[in-house]
């Protein structure tokens, strides 16, 4: 057998195995929607995929510079997580792949875009760029370059409220969600942080966002057992296997979770099976994956899911979301314009944001 024959064959098990995992999530309760909520999932959703194909755009074209890694095929991920949370009360910690997050936990397009192009009006004030985006007013605690960096944050995140909550006797039942991908589950970060948050049963949201690559490495070559949800049973705390796909699979389980949190109950694992539908950033040529196993993924967009769910059920027409999809190009047209004429950081201040001012 060929290298490619023995790659499309490797490819295709892996395409059962999803399938046959898939199946097995047939008692998973996705949420249940009103007409608005359904249309602020799906404005969400449209928002982070239209906004990250500009980013593309932007790239190719030299206007944008250093690493950027969309996040296209995962959006039902950050919305159903961040929208089933209380935005400006609950805390959200992110990745490397973070622009998305940022937008479903309320910075402003505007503010994203030019953190992105490295101006002074950046959520981050043009010093972090697209893998260190960070917002206090929308609890945004970061984005990280290296992986599993924000476990621990977004862990101290956690152990805050519950200290405000029995030592402060404060009105504290905010919970954290912490963001991470497959690969960082094979590190030491994100075992500690688990057998802490169980320990002390802090309130905490550990999510698993399995694109099944970590960079160009397969998910089922780096790690023993590929079901990574399993592993949260290891240390007593509740672990959950849902389509990372479907948005209200993804929000029916994060209410769950945050009703064991705001309980007092403690931590959850939540593993999503998505996909990426670009490379791993916009410099990789996106070569080790096979055609056959992105047209698979391709077809389950969760994008077109939520549209055609939301059509089906009678709630919204073809014609409002098409509205919503103009008003978004819009958004992010204003965006690239805003950013685009933003003033640089001042160079006088190059210092500023390193250490504390008197």
């Amino acid at each position: 057998m060929s290298h490619d024959q023995n790659k499309t064959s490797k490819n295709t098990m892996q395409q059962r195995e999803h399938a046959e995992r898939q199946s097995n999530l047939s008692d998973t309760k996705p949420a249940q929607i009103n007409k608005e909520i359904g249309l602020n999932l799906f404005k969400d959703m449209t928002l982070g995929r239209r906004f990250e194909d500009k980013c593309a755009e932007m790239y190719y074209r030299g206007k944008m510079f250093g690493f950027v890694h969309l996040y296209n095929g995962q959006e039902a991920i950050s919305t159903g997580v961040i929208g089933a949370m209380k935005r400006k009360h609950d805390w959200f910690c992110s990745t490397y792949r973070d622009h998305v997050h940022a937008l479903s936990a309320g910075v402003p397009a505007k503010e994203v875009m030019s953190e992105l192009f490295g101006k002074e009006t950046g959520c981050s004030k043009g010093r972090g760029g697209s893998m260190h985006l960070f917002s206090k007013e929308h609890h945004l605690l970061g984005g990280y370059a290296f992986i599993g960096e924000g476990i621990p944050v977004a862990l101290g995140a956690a152990f805050s409220s519950k200290y405000k909550r029995e030592a402060l006797k404060e009105n504290s039942d905010s919970v954290t969600a912490a963001f991470f991908g497959d690969g960082t589950c094979n590190i030491g970060q994100f075992y500690e942080c688990l057998n802490m948050a169980q320990l002390w049963k802090l309130p905490i949201i550990f999510v698993v966002e399995n694109n099944k690559w970590a960079i160009g490495m397969a998910h089922d070559r780096a790690t023993s057992d590929t079901e990574i949800w399993r592993k949260a049973s290891a240390f007593g705390m509740p672990g959950e296997e849902i389509d990372g796909m479907d948005v209200l699979a993804v929000r029916g389980a994060t209410k769950r979770a945050l009703e064991r949190a705001r309980a007092g109950e403690g931590p959850s694992l939540i593993e999503c099976l998505t996909y990426r539908f670009r490379g791993h950033s916009l410099a990789d040529p996106d070569e080790l994956r096979s055609e056959k196993e992105k047209e698979f993924w391709a077809q389950r967009d969760p994008i077109k899911k939520l549209k055609n769910d939301l059509i089906r059920s009678g709630m919204v027409s073809d014609e409002e979301l098409k509205t919503i999809e103009k008003e978004i190009d819009l958004e992010v047209n204003d965006a690239v314009e805003f950013a685009l004429n933003a003033p640089e950081p001042d160079p006088s201040e190059l210092t500023k944001y390193i250490w504390a001012e008197n």
